[in-house]
């Protein structure tokens, strides 16, 4: 079995498409307002137009993926990149496929980005994301309410070394 990640094209939107929607069913059970939990085709291909949308395939099928925002929708509350769209196959869920994929996300993003961390949001009332992402190494940074039902929703900083060593060799 071989892996890879690498950015989507539009191409890929149907699977992605399929995934997210898959793996986003409790974000609708919740009622949470996602725009990715009910994603058409068209916004998928928007995503992977205007951001970095990496895949990790396994054997040429696309079974995680993440994204790295271009949109600016933390600006004024953060400069620091902003992963979002996080999905991993359901039926491949539990094999290690996400953490690997986030893992790599967090390190090339902060990286890139010359940044010292990386962000992501979710929602208080998830029964696991919360924890999940702590666990993962992710510290709460800003607590918010968008008044449109969701409830309390937290954005998380993971210290990225990568980030920290680029940020390090171009303050030298």
């Amino acid at each position: 079995m071989s892996e890879r990640i690498r950015l989507a094209t539009e191409a890929d939107a149907e699977r992605l498409q399929a995934i997210i929607y898959g793996a986003y069913a409790t974000i609708r059970e919740l009622e949470l307002h996602w725009p990715a939990a009910n994603a058409d085709i068209a916004l998928i291909q928007a995503n992977v137009r205007a951001s970095d949308c990496y895949v990790l395939e396994e054997d040429g099928d696309i079974v995680a993926t993440v994204t790295h925002s271009k949109a600016g929708e933390l600006k004024g509350l953060s400069e620091l990149p902003f992963l979002k769209w996080f999905a991993v196959d359901p039926a491949r869920q539990g094999r290690g496929y996400g953490g690997r994929l986030l893992d790599w996300a967090e390190r090339k993003v902060a990286e890139s980005e010359n940044a010292p961390a990386v962000l992501l949001a979710t929602a208080e009332k998830h029964p696991w994301l919360l924890p999940m992402y702590e666990r993962r190494g992710y510290e709460r940074f800003h607590a918010f309410d968008p008044g449109n039902g969701d409830g309390m929703m937290h954005l998380l900083r993971k210290p990225v070394e990568a980030g920290r060593a680029a940020a390090r060799e171009t303050a030298t």
